[in-house]
């Protein structure tokens, strides 16, 4: 067998077994959590002939094990189940939430990078000036505060004083369904569909949210950036650059971050992560029907077939980012090839 493709078939082994073993975790635990599905269906008050008549539908009425491996098969097969609070196949409700997420999370990330590496690359070079102290500050600020409360200053100040920007929801009332659904992300489907009314109205409801989550972000990366620039502003190398006579924007942009780039990639990974699968307050806060929601609405009646597949996206999330950023590894740093 050719050397390259073993740590392919180990890679994807790896993969397998690490959702195999997070399904199985997240199945087990939900199976004894004192969440009753069945009555969240039929209600507290239903015939107990109702009531087992649901709970062998729903398969409730095997063992464990037989549950999952019913599970693992329907999954293999692209089937979710149905999801006891909407109704729907649970497919079709991520179908329709997570490009709600990945629209709103896209957008916070290009606002923390484009915020937070700049920020953090002059915080090191003009390390205990009063650039340095400002950056730190609004990097406590937006560690310490708690986004729900920006959210609701946020619409207060904003949108009901100002009227700057939109309000809840991803678009206005009456605009909704007016353009095709293509990708699921209405800032994208109404530039294909050449609605700028509908792209404006997207972009008022957006860009309030995307901000507050953008500044969480760019309180993450801007504290890290400043600190693996320091690191390297440290270096003999830089030393020796500034001996030759090297130009301050050459060595800090040309050596130092460049060395920095391998540590951002993981960083920003990191975040953008979080971002997509742990915007939910900021969701909540501005009914936003995103992924995050989704789950935590799950999560909260115990409806295990969209916890589940929530959960299963997740993973697969993490592990294609993590992929992604080896990927940058080796175009980044020819020494990880």
């Amino acid at each position: 067998m050719p050397r390259r493709v073993l740590p392919i078939l180990r890679g994807s082994l790896s993969i397998a077994l690490t959702l195999l073993g997070l399904l199985a975790l997240t199945f087990f635990i939900g199976r004894v959590l004192p969440f009753d599905p069945i009555a969240a269906v039929v209600g507290e008050k239903a015939d107990a002939s109702v009531y087992e008549t649901v709970r062998a539908r729903l398969g409730l009425d095997q063992p464990l094990y037989v549950q999952f491996g019913l599970f693992l098969r329907d999954m293999l097969s692209g089937n979710f189940g149905r999801a006891i609070f909407t109704g729907n196949a649970v497919a079709d409700d991520l179908r329709h939430v997570i490009p709600a997420t990945v629209e709103l999370a896209t957008v916070a990330i290009i606002i923390g990078c484009g915020l937070g590496i700049p920020f953090g690359v002059a915080a090191a070079v003009y390390r205990g000036r009063p650039i340095d102290h400002a950056v730190r500050l609004l990097s406590l600020i937006g560690h310490s505060v708690p986004i729900f409360w920006l959210g609701l200053m946020g619409l207060i100040v904003f949108y009901a004083w100002l009227g700057w920007v939109g309000g809840s929801g991803r678009v206005d009332i009456f605009y909704l369904d007016a353009v095709p659904r293509r990708t699921g992300m209405l800032l994208v489907d109404s530039l294909l569909a050449g609605d700028w009314d509908v792209f404006v109205s997207a972009l008022r409801h957006i860009i309030l949210p995307a901000l507050l989550l953008g500044y969480s972000s760019m309180a993450y990366i801007s504290r890290m950036t400043r600190s693996f620039m320091l690191d390297q502003l440290g270096q003999e190398y830089v030393t020796t650059a500034r001996v030759k006579g090297l130009s301050r924007r050459r060595v800090v942009w040309g050596h130092a971050f460049r060395n920095v780039l391998v540590q951002l990639a993981t960083i920003v990974a990191i975040s953008y992560g979080g971002l997509l699968e742990g915007a939910v307050l900021t969701e909540t806060v501005f009914a936003w029907p995103g992924f995050g929601q989704y789950l935590t609405t799950a999560l909260m009646i115990g409806d295990m077939n969209a916890v589940l597949a929530c959960t299963l996206i997740v993973g697969l999330v993490f592990i294609c980012l993590n992929l992604i950023t080896d990927l940058l590894y080796r175009f980044l740093d020819p020494r990880t090839r």
